[in-house]
């Protein structure tokens, strides 16, 4: 769980950190509950507390992009999903 918690704090940091691996973000979703499933080339359709939406797994790397963890965030934040404050 402290490794979910440490990549949601990650994902949730200002400035955006571009060292998020999209294996490690599809772990925690999927830790969240979520369903992910591909829906056409690097797009993924996820369902996360009845909050639909789509993400993208990095093209030619397996490190998100900075713009791809502010679609996460904004996904997440949407989702009903922060990082504690404590």
């Amino acid at each position: 769980m402290s490794h979910h918690l440490s990549l949601l704090r990650a994902i949730f940091q200002d400035p955006v950190s571009g060292n998020v691996h999209w294996r490690e973000i599809e772990s925690l979703l999927h830790h969240l509950g979520a369903t992910v499933e591909p829906i056409h080339g690097a797009r993924f359709r996820v369902v996360l507390n009845n909050v639909e939406g789509i993400l993208h797994h990095p093209h030619h790397s397996s490190v998100c992009t900075k713009q791809d963890i502010k679609k996460l965030r904004e996904y997440l934040g949407h989702a009903g999903i922060s990082p504690p404050l404590s």
